[in-house]
């Protein structure tokens, strides 16, 4: 049974950590899949639609988006390719509640990662799916969007 787990809040330091890559042994273990239910339940619960490793304390390189299909587990995720036109968007962070900003993005991008079921796979992603992606990469790296964004605000988004 899924839980909910406890999200990391700003300037907690392991959000400013570089993550590591999982193996394959990892990756198949019952423990890791348990691990994804409860980041994807964790994301739904508190109304995201991206998540992050670092964000509930493991220093991995694992994220869970929101997707049309339902939750999208990508393991060690690399953005292969990227369109040249980029725009602006508005982005939150369940790590730093209350605040958002205008930060800019690539519009579409080509990301390769392992599924739950250890296979390479690519996606294309477009828009906001795009974003989310790219947002949560960069957690992996220790960005946050507040190093990126402009026009920051600290009230609750209507």
């Amino acid at each position: 049974m899924a839980k909910i787990l406890s999200i990391v809040t700003h300037p907690d330091p392991i959000l400013r950590e570089k993550s590591r890559p999982l193996d394959k042994k990892q990756i198949l273990s019952d423990d890791f899949k348990k691990l994804c239910a409860d980041m994807a339940l964790t994301m739904k619960e508190e109304d995201g639609i991206g998540l992050a490793a670092p964000q509930i304390g493991q220093n991995i390189r694992l994220i869970v988006v929101n997707t049309d299909d339902g939750p999208l587990c990508m393991i060690n995720p690399v953005i292969k390719k990227r369109s040249m036109l980029m725009e602006w968007g508005e982005e939150g962070c369940l790590s730093i509640p209350g605040v958002f900003g205008e930060v800019k993005r690539h519009r579409w991008i080509r990301c390769q990662f392992i599924n739950l079921e250890g296979r390479t796979v690519s996606i294309k992603a477009r828009k906001l799916l795009a974003r989310v992606i790219q947002h949560e990469i960069d957690h992996l790296d220790g960005i946050l969007f507040i190093d990126k964004a402009k026009n920051i605000t600290t009230e609750q988004k209507k």
